[in-house]
């Protein structure tokens, strides 16, 4: 630490902070609104509606992508079969495919018209749909199987990581005392792995409830959609804001319980220690069974979908439509850039302020600068969108007190709104990445320059910034990719004709045209297997 540090670093880090909470406080200043009719008309008619379909919808999916992915999870961590080592890192495959991209293939493959429905009338000899039953796909429960099949890889991942990190001599008493290996599974291994699980299902019901896509593409009604209803059907702000209010607090209830489940991780990590092999060799019938287990499930949450697109990229390849997409990409590749380029910088910032200051209260801003990420996207852009429209109507206030042409809604209207939800998105993934390259160097560096006279720029600029330059870059990677994935921002938060990618394909899917979109949509699932791949590496080098 710098004894002597002005305080201008400190009102530097907490006025930036301030910038970064503006949304939050705009949205529960703007719940305070006293017009509340179309928020009472909600609650006299469909506001329970959309509680009730939100918790199903969350339960639905947590159930989902537990039975799915802590079973794969245990399989890959303690057993050794057939394809074990390609599925440790093609379990996280699904996490680069849009829920929404997945939900239109399969609606399209099941739905009456689809194939599968086309067969069995063909092969039964049904005439009409009295004639049979088939589950209905649009339909609460459909959204939950399709969310769940691209959120399982949290419980696997985090599962997996528990069970290889649990002590070698509990599993060894347990083999011991005559206990099978499901036995111990279920006596041992799934106890010690609960904190983990825990924390698992709570990023998948973060996740869920964050989705806006799936859910209004198969006409499910939850809070998520009800804020995006309100504020563009009923044009009420004030209503939105509390939805989204509502939203917060669901929001903080399932922060609370990931920050106490994984508290309980790390003492029994802490506890246990790092483990030894004790892998169960399955053989015959066992060992295959467990192989098709991972690839069917590896099969119908990836390969499927993919294989898919690839098809309608073939055959429904338009070169007309190569100009839009090109446009289209670019202004992907600038948002992104310019967002992992911010966000990369002003985690630099607010970890090095917490790094360097005396001051105990100079690290809270990097604490909490991160809270954004845990906002669903409709929610941010509220948010985001009611501190920007009031500023534009001051300036235009300004400009006829002056008696000038009005420039019109220069903030809430411009790239300047995206690029700032995007930052109050995503920078708690660079503020991660940023506080554990600054744990890496030793802190006697920092005195060692400071006794030879360097500034606190200075040792920034000549000490600092070269060794944590590679977690810089690899946190800016992460962020420019979820920026090219965003939906629900960037579609309240882009200006009048200005497309992403994911808003592109969104408009196909929309429109129940996503043959048309298959090349975008694959553009964007490659470039989500890139922080697939990274995580994957991550976890290898761990363990």
């Amino acid at each position: 630490m710098i004894q002597t540090l002005s305080w201008r670093w400190s009102l530097g880090g907490f006025l930036m902070v301030a910038v970064l909470l503006l949304p939050l406080f705009a949205l529960l200043f703007q719940s305070l609104d006293p017009d509340q009719a179309v928020f009472d008309h909600l609650k006299q008619t469909v506001l329970l509606d959309y509680v009730v379909n939100t918790v199903a919808l969350i339960a639905l999916v947590a159930l989902g992508a537990l039975l799915m992915g802590l079973p794969a999870a245990w399989l890959v961590a303690m057993c050794r079969f057939p394809g074990q080592r390609i599925y440790q890192w093609a379990m996280l495959l699904p996490l680069a495919m849009p829920a929404y991209i997945v939900a239109y293939v399969y609606t399209d493959m099941l739905d009456y018209a689809g194939p599968v429905q086309a067969t069995l009338r063909a092969v039964m000899g049904w005439q009409s749909p009295q004639d049979y039953y088939f589950p209905a796909v649009r339909s609460l429960g459909g959204a939950a199987l399709m969310l769940a099949l691209v959120l399982f890889p949290y419980v696997f991942m985090l599962a997996r990581t528990a069970f290889l990190e649990q002590a070698s001599n509990l599993i060894q008493a347990s083999r011991t005392m005559g206990c099978t290996p499901v036995q111990s599974f279920f006596r041992l291994s799934l106890p010690l792995a609960r904190p983990a699980i825990a924390v698992g299902l709570s990023l998948v019901a973060m996740e869920t409830l964050a989705d806006f896509a799936t859910v209004s593409y198969f006409a499910v009604n939850t809070l998520t959609t009800a804020v995006y209803d309100t504020w563009l059907g009923f044009g009420s702000m004030a209503s939105a804001a509390r939805l989204s209010t509502l939203m917060l607090l669901v929001i903080a209830v399932l922060m609370f319980a990931e920050r106490f489940a994984r508290s309980r991780q790390e003492r029994f990590q802490k506890a246990e220690g790092k483990s030894e092999d004790y892998s169960y060799t399955l053989t015959g019938w066992k060992a295959w069974a467990a192989s098709l287990y991972c690839g069917v499930l590896l099969f119908f949450s990836f390969l499927l979908p993919a294989l898919v697109l690839l098809d309608y990229a073939w055959h429904y390849f338009d070169p007309t439509a190569l100009r839009s997409f090109g446009q289209y990409s670019f202004n992907s590749l600038l948002i992104s850039s310019l967002v992992a380029v911010i966000t990369v910088f002003v985690a630099l910032g607010l970890q090095y302020l917490a790094r360097i200051s005396p001051r105990r209260w100079d690290r809270l801003p990097g604490q909490i600068a991160g809270f954004g990420y845990a906002l669903p996207g409709t929610v941010l852009a509220i948010g985001v969108m009611i501190p920007l429209i009031a500023a534009d109507f001051a300036i235009n206030d300004l400009f006829e007190w002056f008696g000038q042409p009005l420039p019109g809604l220069v903030l809430s209207g411009s790239m300047l709104a995206l690029v700032f939800g995007y930052t109050v998105r995503f920078l708690a993934v660079p503020l991660g990445a940023v506080e554990n390259s600054f744990k890496r160097i030793s802190p006697s560096l920092d005195m060692a320059a400071a006794t030879m006279g360097q500034s606190p720029a200075g040792i920034l600029r000549w000490i600092h910034l070269p060794l944590v330059r590679r977690g810089m870059l690899a946190a800016g990677l992460i962020v420019f990719i979820e920026a090219m994935k965003e939906l629900p921002a960037a579609l309240l938060l882009k200006p009048i004709g200005f497309e992403t990618l994911a808003t592109y394909v969104y408009q196909f899917v929309s429109d129940e045209m996503l043959e048309l979109g298959a090349l975008p949509a694959l553009v964007i699932v490659g470039v989500g297997l890139i922080p697939v791949i990274f995580l994957n590496r991550s976890l290898e080098h761990a363990h």
